[in-house]
């Protein structure tokens, strides 16, 4: 990005020089003064953070069941939550949290709100039922990205996932016509060749 001229006079600037010009970069990314406050300053583990997150995942989605108003509501507060997802992982590059936390968001989703997924009018239920569909393949791609190793850590909730999805007839004809096997939730057969499948499929107009 940088040439090595530009990185060598970086690098020849007085200690001074260099903290007044972190501090004032670091006004203008967010994203990067969270991650250092993280690393440098933070008490609190990923593990902790991530805890948090969990609770705060359970609450809100429970909350919003409890003041069900429409899916329309329920998917605003479903992406809120996925922002902080993404935030969490920025800060901490807790990768394994990433896969956990969004498994969490739509298990427990579907799970307080299956009876008014199947009662919602087919416009309501659609547009929440591709964005679960959609953040499935995207766990798929997650994992599958992990080292084997931890792949039998995520077997149990992709299952349960795999089968809530199975179970309700809405979101299985949407899994079904976006290219979702659900098998590979269910049975943990995910595909070697997923980044491609998952590809094709969004260059074919599907999954939005």
């Amino acid at each position: 990005m940088f040439d090595n001229d530009f990185k060598k006079a970086i690098q020849n600037l007085p200690s001074s020089e260099k903290d007044k010009l972190i501090l004032r970069l670091l006004k203008w990314d967010l994203a990067l003064a969270n991650r250092l406050y993280f690393e440098l300053v933070d008490t609190e583990t990923a593990e902790d953070k991530r805890a948090e997150l969990q609770k705060e995942i359970s609450k809100d989605l429970k909350r919003a069941n409890d003041r069900f108003y429409s899916l329309g509501y329920i998917l605003m507060d479903m992406r809120n939550l996925s922002g902080l997802i993404t935030e969490h992982v920025s800060k901490t590059k807790d990768k394994y949290g990433e896969i956990t936390l969004n498994m969490q968001l739509l298990i427990e989703s579907i799970s307080l709100n299956k009876l008014y997924i199947l009662n919602s009018k087919p416009k309501d239920s659609y547009t929440y039922c591709i964005y679960v569909i959609a953040r499935a393949f995207k766990i798929l791609l997650l994992i599958n990205a992990q080292h084997e190793d931890l792949h039998i850590e995520f077997r149990e909730d992709l299952n349960k996932l795999g089968n809530l999805i199975g179970e309700n007839d809405k979101l299985m004809r949407v899994a079904i016509n976006n290219g979702l096997d659900v098998n590979w939730l269910i049975q943990f057969e995910i595909p070697e060749n997923i980044v491609a499948i998952h590809k094709e499929i969004r260059a074919n107009g599907f999954l939005k």
